[in-house]
């Protein structure tokens, strides 16, 4: 169900949202490949950062800064599987950055605009266009080509980022259908994942071993300023994060979020080659980055060129555009 048309939400919205969250996930990888190098605990790290965005949306909604409503029964069973599915994404993703470099991991997420086109067709949402299809194609085997070209590999590191892969597919998913079907805002949303997650983490850390032993060494390591920097900037971009991924599917779509995703890891992957180092530049990986970015202009353009022609947009693409 659609809560919103095409003169409703301004198309610089979209663009914003696409850039923010552009932006923000690529300084959030780098973020968190610091903080995972000196504090193996991801599954603590990610509990802190969702501590830290449910508390920031409450006392701004207690403060009147933001219009987010109270807790609503209701509407948290429905946002239930939403929240496992991204904590179940974010958690696999830390633990890949243990074993696998920043251009690696990157390609291997570069995998998702296809798994989202392949979950869309499945579940009824409808067929895109050849131009669309086309194109995700070719962004992935980019992203193939790419990974062949620099191939460290890590067995743990990469069935994690896989794994992370299919939940973020599902994640976007059920992000979309419950930003078009229930009318909710980004704001509301974030709240009601961070809200809905933390019992669940909270067990998996204990489960898991991490606690308590994780608070002690984030104890131990808080006289080091360098290390407090990068766990403050981890939480607050965790924040920003989490808003502007929910805000850039509400406004533009879930495919849409994995390809603006797929075009910052450009970035991402060249940046990791350059501020990390350690990883060898080979001719394969040049032509596999090219022929993605290749992949993610031809699915901006085709959608430019439906929009144009005002072709009626399958499901898969927008829900509410």
């Amino acid at each position: 169900m659609e809560t919103s048309t095409d003169a409703e939400i301004s198309p610089f919205l979209g663009l914003f949202a696409a850039l923010s969250y552009g932006v923000s996930s690529m300084a959030m990888v780098f973020i968190n490949k610091a903080v995972i190098m000196q504090y193996a605990h991801s599954m603590t790290l990610l509990t802190l950062q969702q501590l830290a965005t449910a508390l920031l949306i409450q006392a701004g909604r207690r403060m009147g800064y933001t219009k987010s409503k109270a807790i609503d029964l209701m509407t948290a069973k429905k946002l239930l599987p939403v929240s496992l599915f991204y904590n179940a994404n974010v958690a696999f993703a830390l633990a890949s950055l243990k074993g696998v470099n920043i251009p690696m991991y990157i390609a291997i997420k570069r995998l998702t605009p296809l798994a989202v086109l392949v979950a869309g067709f499945f579940s009824g949402k409808g067929k895109p266009t050849t131009q669309v299809t086309l194109s995700v194609l070719l962004t992935a085997t980019g992203c193939v080509i790419a990974a062949l070209g620099d191939f460290s590999f890590d067995l743990f590191g990469y069935s994690m980022a896989l794994t992370s892969v299919f939940f973020q597919t599902m994640y976007l998913v059920l992000v979309e259908k419950s930003g078009a079907e229930d009318g909710l805002s980004s704001v509301e949303i974030m709240f009601y994942n961070s809200f809905l997650s933390l019992p669940f983490l909270v067990f998996l850390i204990i489960v898991t071993g991490e606690f308590p032993g994780s608070l002690s060494l984030l104890f131990s390591k808080s006289n080091s300023f360098s290390f407090l920097v990068m766990l403050i900037l981890s939480l607050v971009m965790g924040i920003i994060l989490n808003f502007t991924m929910f805000l850039c599917t509400l406004v533009n779509s879930a495919l849409t979020t994995t390809i603006v995703g797929v075009l910052k890891g450009v970035g991402s992957t060249t940046l990791g080659f350059v501020v990390l180092g350690g990883v060898q530049v080979r001719a394969l990986n040049v032509t596999g980055l090219l022929i993605n970015t290749a992949g993610g202009v031809w699915y901006s353009y085709a959608k430019y060129q439906q929009k144009k022609k005002k072709l009626p947009k399958s499901d898969v693409e927008a829900y509410r555009k």
